[in-house]
């Protein structure tokens, strides 16, 4: 096993795994898988077989079936592609495969899907609705990917704030997902934020009074910034996210480098490092006003815990710090302490939000 494959699975593997992946698929890829050359065309042959099993219980008419299959081989295809940037051709191919999956997932799941495109710098962004059943209208979390994670790999995180009455969308922002190809990485999420936040409050069936913010690793930067720049964030998570992405440069697989370094349009690693400290939270979070919930692991390799601390330190308004021990990057080692939890949280919040609105008058509790 060449050293690429090993820091994938070192870093990565409860991440599979959480997020959709049967452990017998990942034991048999990785168990096979030598070279990080070999790494995403492995991935997207397994992720055909369950594509082929929608396939076949879509013929059948068997439409829950066929949806739950499809969204899986989205996440197989979506991790096929998720750090290969060095083979721009077979990632994305990989990549539209996992789109491809996920769109004929969407309208069978439960509850559906919709396909939301937001015009934002000349290209899109692309986000997925979810609403739980009723007329509504519904309070909303925006999920926010990081750098190598994209919509397609969120169905299991999307259900933990379903079944708590609380819709999502999760959204591809600028130099991540369907928006890579076209938009690179930004550390100023203000517009980009406005532009999915615009686009979310209009949909039917949503509260736009009760919006929320949640993203990890990189996303958990995002997040952040979108909250210190628009009130109309009532709730922020980050999680695993990064104060200044710069300063955690010199910790970063090998992996992680590169793929920041192509999704930022960087020439070279060193215009690469100096992007990443455009990735700031100085100066911005004690503009964040909303409540906020801010988790890390003590053994993230990637992004100390003390950019954790430092955020929760300089917020502006009422924020929690779960600081778990055992704790990796994203903390899906330790899934059961922090993500239900998380889901409760942000439930609270946003019906907090419709109690105080109710109290001035002018919503029923």
């Amino acid at each position: 096993m060449d050293d690429l494959v090993a820091s994938a699975i070192a870093n990565w593997a409860p991440r599979f795994t959480t997020n959709g992946v049967a452990v017998a698929d990942f034991e048999r890829v990785t168990q096979l898988v030598r070279r990080w050359t070999d790494w995403c065309a492995a991935w997207s042959r397994v992720a055909a077989e369950h594509e082929g099993l929608g396939l076949e219980a879509t013929a059948q008419e068997r439409h829950r079936s066929a949806a739950q299959h499809y969204a899986q081989a989205a996440t197989y295809y979506h991790f096929a592609k998720f750090l290969f940037v060095q083979d721009p051709a077979q990632m994305r191919a990989a990549h539209m495969a996992a789109v491809r999956c996920l769109d004929n997932a969407l309208p069978h799941l439960d509850p559906p899907g919709r396909r939301v495109e937001i015009p934002y710098g000349g290209a899109r962004l692309v986000g997925v609705l979810r609403l739980p059943a009723g007329p509504g209208p519904h309070p909303v979390v925006v999920l926010v990917p990081g750098l190598d994670s994209a919509k397609e790999e969120f169905r299991s995180t999307e259900a933990l704030f379903l079944e708590r009455g609380v819709g999502t969308f999760s959204v591809d922002g600028p130099g991540q997902g369907e928006a890579e190809y076209d938009l690179p990485i930004q550390g100023d999420w203000a517009a980009p934020g406005a532009a999915i936040l615009d686009a979310v409050s209009t949909q039917e069936r949503v509260d736009p009074d009760r919006i929320g913010v949640w993203g990890v690793s990189l996303g958990g930067y995002y997040a952040p910034r979108v909250a210190s720049a628009d009130g109309r964030v009532r709730a922020c998570v980050a999680l695993a996210g990064p104060y200044d992405f710069g300063a955690c440069w010199d910790g970063l697989p090998a992996l992680t480098r590169e793929a920041f370094r192509v999704r930022s349009r960087s020439s070279d690693e060193r215009a690469a490092r100096a992007v990443a400290h455009t990735l700031s939270l100085a100066g911005h979070a004690p503009a964040i006003r909303c409540p906020m919930l801010v988790v890390t692991g003590k053994l993230d390799r990637l992004i100390p815990w003390w950019h954790a601390e430092r955020l929760a330190n300089e917020t502006g308004g009422p924020v929690t710090l779960l600081l778990l021990a055992e704790g990796n990057h994203g903390c899906m080692n330790v899934a059961a302490q922090h993500r239900q939890r998380t889901a409760d949280w942000v439930a609270t919040q946003l019906r907090a939000v419709q109690r105080k609105t109710a109290l001035r008058g002018n919503a029923p509790l």
